[in-house]
């Protein structure tokens, strides 16, 4: 996830994309889920905004677009998850080469549609499409908590249904 307070603003609906980011991380606090956040090129975007900070206890720096690299993903092992969840700005962007780079080490990558953003609406549809003709599953924040808990009798099930419902 990369959420910067220098680029934020230009993004439409930054609000909602902020919601929709928080929710993923809560929910992956919830169910013991791994979550990092990145900071491309901090210096000139930024840190990361408060709203997301708190998730995270490290935030590494990349300069590279895709993620890949500076948190040290290399082909999942046998006992390594293979599902990488994607979420952030910008999609035409960091998103994408990421998403690229994740599928040719053999994770699936699940884009969430409604958790990245770009400046640009036509950049943005452009490159679900692509990461989508490309392989990548286009999926919606609650669809991936539900994934995540997978059954109503988890013990967890009910904090991740107060998430959705906001009560």
């Amino acid at each position: 996830m990369d959420l910067q307070d220098r680029l934020l603003p230009m993004i439409p609906e930054r609000e909602r994309l902020i919601a929709r980011c928080q929710m993923l991380a809560e929910a992956a606090q919830i169910l013991t889920v791994p979550l990092a956040i990145t900071e491309q090129y901090p210096k000139g975007l930024g840190a990361t905004v408060p709203e997301m900070a708190r998730y995270a206890q490290a935030f590494p720096a990349k300069t590279r677009f895709s993620g890949t690299e500076c948190l040290g993903w290399g082909s999942p092992g046998p006992e390594d998850r293979h599902q990488i969840v994607l979420a952030g700005i910008e999609t035409h962007v960091c998103i994408q080469q990421t998403a690229f780079d994740l599928m040719a080490l053999g994770f699936a990558v699940l884009i969430v549609a409604d958790a990245v953003a770009s400046r640009h609406e036509f950049d943005h549809q452009t490159a679900l499409r692509r990461m989508e003709c490309a392989g990548a599953t286009i999926t919606t924040t609650e669809s991936v908590l539900f994934e995540w808990c997978e059954t109503a009798s988890r013990p967890e099930f009910k904090a991740i249904s107060r998430l959705v419902t906001g009560r």
